[in-house]
């Protein structure tokens, strides 16, 4: 009953064959030896019992992931990021460069990921596996802080101005040009000055300092939503008005400028009536993968 023709594929990948019952499987174990995930069926022939072990389509992902020393990959394109692993909503966007961690999380059509700049979760299509490149440096977070992040403004709202002259419309999950939701347009706008932030707003409001709405400073953002948590953000532009990207059912579908008053239009004033609060970007996230 013991295994035939046992050969090292790679660091996790054993080739077996069962030369008797004239099969042959490709399995993968983890460090300690233990095999993932992996289906026993026991065959009972005339004169003997033969244990096969079966390699199920979610094992057949790890021939699609490049090996990598230190688990830890580089996006060499964009990529969508999906909250579960039927792939059909977007959680996320990887842009190209990024860097991200395989789960032994594996579904038959996915892989769980989780990004190292701003630890956030989500799953990878099959299909977009061989977007990855293994790398061997470490994610690295920079360490920036308020008076750097200061000097770094004005950029910053540059970015959402141009952004705004681009064509777009609301994207639930898009953090990559030129498609935004609120939150992936703010992480952008930080990102593209070097600096990092949580990925969803209610996250980015738990990372800023509280800022009294009497004292907003330009690239402050504002925050919306329930009593109980933010779902929206948005940059302060400064004279009572914020750069945000916007949904269709209240907002502009895309990229807008709106005032914080109720004296604004129907846009302006749904927004104010949601208000929570304002929150100063003092630091860069430190993701940790």
């Amino acid at each position: 009953m013991g295994y035939v023709q046992v050969k090292k594929l790679s660091a996790f990948n054993l080739y077996i064959a069962f030369p008797s019952l004239m099969k042959s499987k490709i399995i993968r174990y983890d460090i300690n030896g233990k095999l993932h995930n992996v289906e026993k069926i026991i065959l009972i022939q005339r004169t003997f019992i033969q244990k096969i072990i079966i390699l199920p389509m979610s094992l057949n992902l790890n021939s699609q992931i490049p090996y990598s020393l230190t688990n830890e990959y580089q996006c060499t394109t964009n990529l969508n990021v999906y909250d579960s692993p039927e792939c059909v909503r977007l959680a996320t966007q990887a842009a190209t460069g990024r860097h991200l961690q395989i789960t032994s999380n594996h579904h038959h059509q996915a892989v769980e990921v989780c990004l190292c700049e701003d630890d956030y979760p989500g799953w990878l299509s099959r299909e977009d596996l061989q977007f990855m490149q293994a790398t061997q440096t470490l994610y690295q977070p920079q360490l920036i802080w308020a008076a750097e992040i200061q000097q770094r403004i004005t950029d910053i709202i540059a970015f959402t101005q141009a952004a705004k002259e681009q064509d777009n419309y609301y994207l639930w999950g898009g953090t990559v040009a030129p498609n935004y939701d609120c939150s992936g347009f703010m992480q952008a706008a930080f990102k593209s000055v070097g600096v990092w932030l949580p990925r969803d707003a209610y996250q980015q409001e738990a990372f800023t300092q509280i800022v009294d709405m009497t004292e907003l400073k330009l690239g402050d953002l504002i925050f919306f939503g329930t009593s109980k948590k933010a779902t929206h953000v948005g940059l302060y532009l400064g004279d009572g008005y914020y750069i945000h990207s916007s949904g269709k059912d209240q907002g502009r579908n895309g990229i807008g400028i709106d005032q914080l008053s109720e004296q604004g239009d129907k846009v302006s004033q749904c927004y104010y009536q949601q208000l929570r609060g304002a929150g100063r970007v003092i630091k860069s996230y430190p993701g940790h993968g």
